[in-house]
């Protein structure tokens, strides 16, 4: 399929010249390029937090249990019947 597409000219001038440097035509390495943001990079639905911060989802309990004590401790400090 035939596109054309807008880019600014030093992006340009940089992917024809790794495409250069490679040994193949510029619509290869812009397809590859394409195909590769394609694949790694996350879906709409996706979270890519989720790599780092999924990971954490044993601490759940203990942050549950921190958030009790501050509260608890920030009760004593200002407790809720004062008027």
């Amino acid at each position: 399929m035939k596109t054309t597409l807008e880019m600014p000219d030093a992006i340009f001038r940089q992917a024809k010249a790794r495409a250069a440097e490679q040994g193949i035509p510029l619509r290869e390495f812009v397809t590859q390029a394409v195909a590769e943001k394609l694949t790694n990079s996350p879906r709409s639905g996706d979270k890519p937090w989720m790599k780092v911060a999924g990971g954490l989802r044993h601490l759940r309990k203990e942050s549950a249990r921190l958030r009790r004590i501050v509260e608890e401790e920030f009760e004593t400090i200002e407790p809720e019947d004062r008027q």
